[in-house]
């Protein structure tokens, strides 16, 4: 037995010193490229990403830090896996805007499940391979156009209205509440409504199943990426709720789909809406693959209510520590809607100040700080030599706040974004850039528009004293302090409605 035990262990030890020399192969393979220097032989620069997640403190920010010392190519290694991240237009116009580079199965797979419950599967989000997204896109891309979206208009501006009756409820410029904890309610009502039909009164009370189960599943996917979790005694009560979480969300679209099957087959004339997309598709197809399309029914629902729920408080939070901008842009929404209560589609061309707002907002506090992407050849870049099947990252939110792209990157200033500024080629892509952009970008932005315009009209907002103002990554880039503000009306003289 104890020559049986040696015997073991002599492998154990063997398999380690093996795989401790092809880490090493791997470090002489990528050393050459430059990078912070490794906390450990194993596990790379991990340890100190954990500990910043750990302790609620931005990657990104670390990763500026790098930029700045060491260049615009940088290598970050964990175990036997280097990435290399690419902090250059002419590397970002490389490898975003041609679609010989894929996204990574490595990287993507993650979020194909979470906690071993089926997530974002093989959705657009997730996807990976070139014809099978470029079917699935085609299928989409009718509900993203614009006679579709100038139909949402009247859908935007009621759930607006329901915002802003509630934000009447706490306008006594006294009462503090966390303005992303509303707007996180109106985005989940939006996107319910316009894209699947459905009345989820989030504003009202966001503790239903539903959207309780969508703001599991978003922790699950913050609390996902530290390792092992799902094994640790004290976690074992979040990743229950998360795997019935995900198990809902995929119960409710799959009723929906099934209604609006139903209701298509009696003849009933079918709203445009994502789910209507995803029904038309389905019928072109050979065979029908209903957990693709509850992969897109969870990818919009996460998706898109969460990135717009946070560029929408990030808004809030700039706005207010600088009184001369917002002063500016609300003289601009008060000329362009005065006191009126609907906002039209062609409002939204003339708010033009307010659009630079909502880009400068999107430059310093992207809701998605970057992507990924594979490259399966040797590339040379910048004179550096990147091998094959290496995972490339990109991040919007470093090359926003590099001083060799935007002057002065710290400072909030929407002149950036005027029609006569330099346009920021290459180095600003909060939607993703290339064939895999945002599908929802237009859509994220009239939203994003309404809500504003409406706000301002109608509201003064002040935050209150003691936030740290510090984001926190949780999968999307999020207000650490929820953008904690108070607010009252505006007087009948500021062009509110009465």
């Amino acid at each position: 037995m104890a020559g049986l035990l040696l015997a073991l262990l002599g492998l154990v030890l063997l398999a380690f010193g093996l795989y401790c020399c092809y880490v090493g192969y791997i470090h002489a393979k990528y050393d050459r490229i430059p990078g912070a220097p490794r906390e450990s032989f194993l596990l790379g620069h991990l340890p100190i990403l954990w500990r910043m997640l750990k302790n609620q403190e931005f990657a990104q920010d670390l990763f500026l830090q790098w930029a700045e010392k060491y260049g615009p190519v940088l290598r970050i290694n964990a175990f036997h896996r280097v990435s290399v991240m690419i902090l250059s237009p002419e590397g970002v116009k490389e490898f975003l805007m041609s679609p010989q580079y894929p996204k990574d199965p490595l990287v993507y797979s993650r979020i194909f499940n979470i906690f071993g419950e089926r997530f974002l599967g093989n959705g657009l989000v997730t996807v990976c391979n070139h014809e099978h997204w470029h079917k699935q896109r085609k299928i989409m891309d009718p509900a993203f156009s614009r006679t579709y979206l100038m139909g949402l208009m009247e859908a935007f501006n009621e759930k607006a209205e329901e915002l802003m009756e509630k934000l009447e409820e706490k306008a006594n410029g006294k009462k503090e509440f966390s303005m992303l904890t509303m707007m996180n309610r109106v985005a989940l009502d939006v996107i319910a409504k316009v894209a699947f039909g459905l009345e989820l009164n989030a504003l009202s009370d966001d503790q239903t199943p539903f959207p309780r189960a969508v703001t599991m599943v978003l922790e699950g996917m913050t609390q996902a990426r530290m390792p092992f979790i799902k094994y640790m005694p004290g976690k074992q009560k979040l990743v229950k709720e998360v795997r019935e979480s995900v198990r809902l969300l995929r119960r409710v679209g799959k009723e929906c789909i099934e209604q609006r099957r139903e209701a298509l087959r009696n003849g009933k004339e079918a709203t445009l809406d994502i789910l209507t997309q995803i029904l038309k598709g389905d019928a072109l197809e050979e065979s029908r693959d209903d957990e693709n399309m509850l992969d897109n029914f969870i990818a919009f629902f996460v998706a898109g209510h969460e990135t717009t729920a946070n560029q929408l408080s990030f808004t809030v939070m700039a706005l207010a520590q600088h009184p001369e901008i917002l002063e500016r842009v609300r003289a601009e929404v008060d000329d362009v809607l005065g006191a009126k209560r609907d906002i039209d589609y062609e409002d939204l061309g003339k708010l033009t100040y307010l659009s630079q707002v909502l880009k400068e907002s999107l430059r310093l506090y992207p809701p998605v700080p970057g992507t990924v992407r594979r490259l399966e050849r040797e590339h040379v870049l910048h004179g550096i030599t990147i091998p094959a099947n290496t995972t490339l990252l990109f991040s919007t939110y470093v090359m926003g706040r590099m001083e060799m792209y935007f002057k002065d990157p710290l400072t909030f200033n929407p002149d950036r974004f005027s029609k006569d500024a330099p346009k920021p080629y290459y180095c600003y892509f909060p939607f993703s850039l290339g064939p895999r952009s945002c599908i929802g970008q237009a859509f994220a932005q009239m939203e994003a528009k309404v809500v504003m315009a409406k706000l301002l009209q109608r509201f003064e907002f002040q935050l209150v004293a003691g936030q740290s103002f510090k984001i926190l990554d949780a999968g999307t880039c999020r207000p650490l302090d929820g953008v904690m503000c108070r607010v009252r009306p505006r007087s009948p003289a500021g062009g509110c409605a009465a």
